[in-house]
């Protein structure tokens, strides 16, 4: 059984390089695992792929971080996403 664990919220997204801004509020997330990314207009799932923090890529995004993350969709300010664990 999976389930979804909020881990924050889109703070921005960049439409050139299709990167979404992500302020990571309540877990973290690793290189690997499956987000979920949900909103008015937006519900997805990708596999990250990479992280950047400042681009500088890491391995790994704690709450706190203000994250890019590379998405195959358009996200929008305020979208939330979710860990998708199990």
């Amino acid at each position: 059984m999976t389930e979804e664990k909020e881990v924050g919220a889109v703070v921005k997204f960049f439409n050139k390089p299709s990167v979404a801004a992500i302020q990571v509020t309540a877990d973290s997330f690793k290189v690997g695992d499956k987000l979920a990314y949900r909103g008015n207009t937006t519900d997805f799932e990708d596999v990250v792929q990479r992280i950047e923090i400042n681009n500088q890529p890491v391995d790994q995004a704690k709450p706190g971080d203000m994250v890019g993350v590379k998405v195959p969709e358009r996200v929008r300010p305020g979208d939330k996403v979710f860990k998708i664990v199990g």
